[in-house]
């Protein structure tokens, strides 16, 4: 699949989820989210590590940008709802191991995955807190030696995409970073409600409800600037 270039960001132009798990299945690697900001605020850096693996089209606003460079068809697939997919379509076959967030939260990320996919074999989990080089080398000797099918990283960019690439050249598998869903999942942060994702508005309700992020979203002015004037 060729990937289309957004100010230097690579994104495959998935036009459906099932493309996308399809797409995983045979070509394991890193999945990474692509949104507006990380097109807009791209380092050399940043670039480097997305170009590397396989980003995908996370929110409207690189969705757009698809469009516009002719892909008709592009769907925006948000990351909070892919890894459940993921665990839908793979929970069968594959195995799982989950690290990110507090012991209470990762704890109650298991507990609910197991009530809602009885099927699912996690094989390991661990907070998100890796202190140091022991307990890192400690975690990536326990998933080489437990080879799980899916690997979830939930800490951050890019943090999360270091790991998962420094895990990756012990063991293939498929990966994704998550940030925050973990908490998302276990409902100690609130997600905007469907009829605000639906029509792309997510980043609007996150801004009423959470006015100080005014700083960070001013600064997508300039991305739709992007847009209007075809600069991407």
């Amino acid at each position: 699949m060729e990937r289309i270039s957004l100010n230097g960001v690579e994104v495959y132009p998935f036009t459906s989820e099932t493309q996308l798990l399809e797409f995983v299945d045979t070509h394991k690697g890193i999945l990474v989210a692509i949104n507006a900001e990380k097109i807009l605020h791209a380092t050399p850096e940043t670039r480097a590590i997305i170009n590397r693996n396989i980003g995908y089209c996370d929110g409207a606003g690189a969705m757009m940008a698809l469009k516009q460079k002719g892909v008709k068809d592009a769907v925006k697939i948000p990351g909070c709802e892919l890894w459940l997919k993921i665990v839908g379509h793979f929970a069968g076959t594959h195995t799982f191991y989950l690290v990110g967030g507090k012991q209470e939260v990762i704890e109650a990320t298991v507990e609910k995955l197991h009530a809602e996919f009885p099927e699912i074999d996690i094989v390991g989990y661990r907070n998100g807190y890796i202190n140091n080089d022991e307990e890192r080398a400690a975690l990536i000797d326990d998933i080489v030696a437990k080879k799980p099918g899916v690997v979830f990283v939930a800490m951050g960019s890019p943090k999360q995409e270091l790991l998962m690439e420094e895990i990756q050249e012990h063991h293939n598998a498929i990966f994704q970073g998550l940030g925050g869903s973990f908490d998302v999942y276990t409902g100690r942060v609130e997600r905007a409600p469907k009829w605000w994702v639906d029509h792309n508005l997510e980043f609007a309700y996150r801004l009423i409800r959470e006015p100080r992020r005014i700083k960070r979203q001013v600064h997508l002015l300039k991305y739709a600037w992007w847009l209007m004037t075809k600069k991407l």
